[in-house]
Protein backbone atom coordinates (compact mmCIF):
# COMPACT_ATOMS: atom_id res chain seq x y z
CA UNK A 1 0.00 0.00 0.00
CA UNK A 2 2.79 2.44 0.92
CA UNK A 3 4.54 1.66 -2.36
CA UNK A 4 1.38 2.43 -4.35
CA UNK A 5 0.89 5.73 -2.49
CA UNK A 6 4.50 6.83 -3.02
CA UNK A 7 4.33 6.43 -6.81
CA UNK A 8 3.03 8.97 -9.30
CA UNK A 9 -0.57 8.19 -10.17
CA UNK A 10 -1.70 8.30 -13.79
CA UNK A 11 -4.03 11.08 -14.87
CA UNK A 12 -6.91 8.66 -15.43
CA UNK A 13 -6.86 7.77 -11.71
CA UNK A 14 -5.96 11.11 -10.10
CA UNK A 15 -8.26 13.21 -12.33
CA UNK A 16 -11.48 11.34 -11.57
CA UNK A 17 -10.62 11.27 -7.84
CA UNK A 18 -10.25 15.05 -7.84
CA UNK A 19 -13.44 15.31 -9.89
CA UNK A 20 -15.36 13.24 -7.34
CA UNK A 21 -14.49 15.72 -4.58
CA UNK A 22 -16.83 18.33 -6.11
CA UNK A 23 -20.07 16.32 -5.92
CA UNK A 24 -19.02 14.82 -2.56
CA UNK A 25 -18.67 18.31 -1.06
CA UNK A 26 -21.95 19.43 -2.63
CA UNK A 27 -23.87 16.34 -1.49
CA UNK A 28 -22.31 16.11 1.97
CA UNK A 29 -22.64 19.72 2.98
CA UNK A 30 -23.61 22.01 0.13
CA UNK A 31 -20.04 23.31 -0.11
CA UNK A 32 -18.09 24.46 -3.17
CA UNK A 33 -14.51 23.27 -3.60
CA UNK A 34 -11.95 26.07 -3.43
CA UNK A 35 -9.16 27.30 -1.24
CA UNK A 36 -8.69 31.07 -1.68
CA UNK A 37 -11.51 32.07 0.71
CA UNK A 38 -9.43 30.67 3.57
CA UNK A 39 -7.48 33.90 3.86
CA UNK A 40 -10.66 35.76 4.79
CA UNK A 41 -11.68 33.03 7.26
CA UNK A 42 -8.22 32.96 8.85
CA UNK A 43 -8.20 36.75 9.21
CA UNK A 44 -11.71 36.73 10.70
CA UNK A 45 -10.59 34.08 13.19
CA UNK A 46 -7.34 35.76 14.25
CA UNK A 47 -7.58 39.51 13.74
CA UNK A 48 -9.55 41.22 16.49
CA UNK A 49 -11.02 44.46 15.32
CA UNK A 50 -13.95 46.19 13.77
CA UNK A 51 -13.23 45.62 10.08
CA UNK A 52 -16.69 44.99 8.63
CA UNK A 53 -15.37 42.53 6.02
CA UNK A 54 -14.24 40.19 8.82
CA UNK A 55 -17.37 40.53 10.98
CA UNK A 56 -19.27 37.31 10.26
CA UNK A 57 -19.64 33.85 11.74
CA UNK A 58 -16.46 32.34 10.30
CA UNK A 59 -16.95 29.13 12.29
CA UNK A 60 -20.26 28.44 10.56
CA UNK A 61 -19.22 29.39 7.04
CA UNK A 62 -15.49 28.77 6.97
CA UNK A 63 -14.31 26.32 9.62
CA UNK A 64 -14.74 23.34 7.29
CA UNK A 65 -12.63 25.16 4.67
CA UNK A 66 -9.86 25.92 7.16
CA UNK A 67 -9.84 22.25 8.24
CA UNK A 68 -9.68 21.30 4.54
CA UNK A 69 -6.66 23.61 4.01
CA UNK A 70 -4.91 22.22 7.09
CA UNK A 71 -5.54 18.73 5.69
CA UNK A 72 -3.90 19.75 2.42
CA UNK A 73 -0.82 20.98 4.30
CA UNK A 74 -0.66 17.84 6.47
CA UNK A 75 -1.14 15.67 3.39
CA UNK A 76 1.74 17.47 1.72
CA UNK A 77 3.98 16.93 4.75
CA UNK A 78 3.09 13.23 4.85
CA UNK A 79 3.62 12.90 1.09
CA UNK A 80 7.06 14.53 1.20
CA UNK A 81 8.29 12.68 4.29
CA UNK A 82 6.60 9.31 4.80
CA UNK A 83 5.58 8.67 1.19
CA UNK A 84 8.48 10.42 -0.53
CA UNK A 85 9.51 8.99 -3.88
CA UNK A 86 13.01 7.50 -3.62
CA UNK A 87 14.24 9.39 -6.70
CA UNK A 88 14.97 13.02 -5.64
CA UNK A 89 14.93 14.21 -9.26
CA UNK A 90 11.99 16.29 -10.46
CA UNK A 91 9.98 14.24 -12.95
CA UNK A 92 9.81 16.52 -15.99
CA UNK A 93 10.27 15.90 -19.67
CA UNK A 94 13.61 16.30 -21.42
CA UNK A 95 12.17 19.18 -23.46
CA UNK A 96 11.08 21.08 -20.34
CA UNK A 97 14.46 20.42 -18.73
CA UNK A 98 16.27 21.81 -21.80
CA UNK A 99 14.09 24.94 -21.81
CA UNK A 100 14.68 25.53 -18.09
CA UNK A 101 18.42 24.98 -18.48
CA UNK A 102 18.33 27.59 -21.25
CA UNK A 103 16.87 30.01 -18.70
CA UNK A 104 19.64 29.25 -16.17
CA UNK A 105 17.86 26.74 -13.93
CA UNK A 106 20.20 23.82 -13.37
CA UNK A 107 19.23 22.12 -10.08
CA UNK A 108 16.37 19.65 -10.61
CA UNK A 109 16.53 17.79 -7.29
CA UNK A 110 13.56 18.05 -4.96
CA UNK A 111 10.06 19.20 -5.84
CA UNK A 112 11.02 22.74 -6.89
CA UNK A 113 14.19 24.11 -8.48
CA UNK A 114 16.28 25.46 -5.61
CA UNK A 115 17.82 27.98 -8.03
CA UNK A 116 14.60 29.97 -7.48
CA UNK A 117 12.76 28.46 -4.52
CA UNK A 118 15.23 28.72 -1.65
CA UNK A 119 16.37 31.41 0.79
CA UNK A 120 19.30 32.30 -1.46
CA UNK A 121 16.95 32.31 -4.45
CA UNK A 122 14.55 34.59 -2.59
CA UNK A 123 17.38 37.06 -2.00
CA UNK A 124 17.94 37.37 -5.77
CA UNK A 125 15.86 39.69 -7.96
CA UNK A 126 14.38 36.83 -10.06
CA UNK A 127 13.50 34.86 -6.93
CA UNK A 128 11.91 37.89 -5.24
CA UNK A 129 9.88 38.67 -8.35
CA UNK A 130 8.71 35.09 -8.72
CA UNK A 131 7.96 34.31 -5.07
CA UNK A 132 6.89 37.60 -3.47
CA UNK A 133 5.54 39.67 -6.36
CA UNK A 134 4.11 36.63 -8.14
CA UNK A 135 2.52 35.38 -4.92
CA UNK A 136 0.91 38.77 -4.31
CA UNK A 137 -0.42 38.91 -7.87
CA UNK A 138 -1.84 35.40 -7.65
CA UNK A 139 -3.52 36.17 -4.31
CA UNK A 140 -4.90 39.49 -5.54
CA UNK A 141 -6.08 37.92 -8.79
CA UNK A 142 -7.80 35.08 -6.98
CA UNK A 143 -9.81 37.47 -4.85
CA UNK A 144 -10.51 39.82 -7.78
CA UNK A 145 -11.74 36.90 -9.91
CA UNK A 146 -13.94 35.69 -7.06
CA UNK A 147 -12.02 32.46 -6.58
CA UNK A 148 -8.80 30.61 -7.22
CA UNK A 149 -7.85 28.31 -10.05
CA UNK A 150 -9.08 25.23 -8.19
CA UNK A 151 -12.40 26.82 -7.33
CA UNK A 152 -13.11 28.06 -10.85
CA UNK A 153 -11.58 25.20 -12.84
CA UNK A 154 -12.94 22.35 -10.74
CA UNK A 155 -16.11 23.61 -9.08
CA UNK A 156 -17.12 26.47 -11.33
CA UNK A 157 -16.79 24.56 -14.58
CA UNK A 158 -18.51 21.52 -13.08
CA UNK A 159 -21.37 23.83 -12.08
CA UNK A 160 -21.44 25.25 -15.66
CA UNK A 161 -20.78 28.80 -14.47
CA UNK A 162 -19.96 31.19 -17.32
CA UNK A 163 -17.75 33.47 -15.19
CA UNK A 164 -15.66 30.45 -14.21
CA UNK A 165 -15.12 29.58 -17.88
CA UNK A 166 -13.95 33.14 -18.53
CA UNK A 167 -11.67 33.00 -15.46
CA UNK A 168 -10.13 29.67 -16.52
CA UNK A 169 -9.50 30.97 -20.04
CA UNK A 170 -7.85 34.01 -18.43
CA UNK A 171 -5.70 31.75 -16.22
CA UNK A 172 -4.45 29.86 -19.27
CA UNK A 173 -3.78 33.00 -21.30
CA UNK A 174 -1.97 34.57 -18.33
CA UNK A 175 0.08 31.41 -17.76
CA UNK A 176 1.13 31.22 -21.40
CA UNK A 177 1.96 34.95 -21.43
CA UNK A 178 4.13 34.71 -18.33
CA UNK A 179 5.79 31.44 -19.38
CA UNK A 180 6.75 32.55 -22.87
CA UNK A 181 7.23 36.32 -22.52
CA UNK A 182 7.81 37.37 -18.89
CA UNK A 183 9.77 34.42 -17.46
CA UNK A 184 12.57 34.66 -20.07
CA UNK A 185 12.94 38.35 -19.19
CA UNK A 186 13.08 37.71 -15.44
CA UNK A 187 15.50 34.81 -15.61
Amino acid sequence: MIEMLSQTWPWYVAGPLIGLIVPALLIAGGRMFGISANLRHACAATIPGRVEFFQYDWKKSGLWNIVFAVGIVLGGVIATTVLAHPDPEIGISAGARAQLEGLGITDFTGLLPSDLFSWSGLASLPGFLMIVVGGFLVGFGARYAGGCTSGHAISGLADLQGPSLIAVIGFFIGGLFVTHLILPLIL
